[in-house]
């Protein structure tokens, strides 16, 4: 009965942009730490010491950037839905703000998905794109991401573009499990899923490791900067609000007393 009492009081908070705002400082610096060291560390292991492929030799260190960028933008996505779904249901005004806030990076993401696939495609398969399933799903992936961001830029009105995303977002979903898939349903030059977490990973671990902090510091640096536009665009949607006012009213006076002390501190 507790539990339960505390999961609705959590999930009612969930609704507070106020409590988002507060709950949120400490995670913006958490993600953008790891996210620093994550990927130096993988960046520098993968290029300087991941062993080359005995097949495509070093042409195959592209897929410590591809693999991340194309994982990350569907999870992106799928956040997406979820928040059009939540939004849907219990009109929660975070969940088009969390929308907005993925579609950004979303969109780069899926581009640098497709464009490293294609220079890692250039020497593996002879030609820089192919109309396979999994190729031709993240395009469509990509146009989403594009629908989704002209659709909120066309329409004025805040509650109609927050539930017309919503809409879409959970809809387009289904192009997921489509990208995931697209390898077992069609014949396809794409190789299956990198990371399973029923099967041991073909690839020796010198090769793996690397790619999993690649991966890593991938989502951390996605949890950073969407946090970071959801904060910023809190701010803006309560800007009149008493507890806004109340913040900036603070910093404020935080910086006069910096500016103040270092006058004092001049002239000592």
């Amino acid at each position: 009965m507790k539990l339960n009492l505390k999961l609705k009081e959590y999930w009612h908070k969930l609704g507070s942009p106020r409590w988002f705002y507060q709950i949120t400082t400490s995670w913006v610096t958490f993600f953008g730490i790891c996210a620093l060291l994550l990927l130096a560390t993988g960046l520098v292991w993968a290029l300087a010491f991941a062993p080359a492929d005995y097949q495509q030799g070093n042409s195959f260190r592209i897929m410590y950037v591809h693999v991340p960028a194309a994982m990350v933008a569907q999870s992106l996505y799928i956040g997406m839905g979820v928040a059009g779904f939540v939004g849907l249901v219990w009109r929660m005004k975070l969940t088009d703000v969390a929308i907005g806030a993925c579609l950004p990076l979303g969109m780069v993401l899926t581009a640098l998905a497709l464009f490293t696939g294609g220079v890692w495609g250039k020497p593996t398969w002879g030609s820089w794109w192919e109309w396979d399933g999994r190729t031709v799903s993240t395009l469509v992936l990509l146009f989403l991401y594009i629908g989704i961001y002209a659709l909120r830029e066309a329409i004025p009105d805040r509650d109609l573009r927050a539930r017309a995303s919503a809409l879409v977002s959970l809809v387009g979903t289904v192009n997921i499990p489509i990208i995931k898939y697209s390898v077992e349903w069609w014949n396809t030059l794409h190789q299956s899923a990198s990371f399973s977490l029923t099967e041991k990973p073909a690839m020796p671990a010198e090769m793996w490791l690397p790619l999993l902090v690649m991966v890593l510091g991938f989502y951390c640096f996605a949890g950073h900067q969407v946090l970071s536009r959801m904060r910023l665009e809190v701010l803006s949607r309560e800007a009149t609000s008493r507890w806004v006012l109340q913040l900036l009213q603070g910093k404020s006076a935080e910086a006069g007393l910096g500016q103040s002390s270092l006058i004092d501190h001049g002239r000592d």
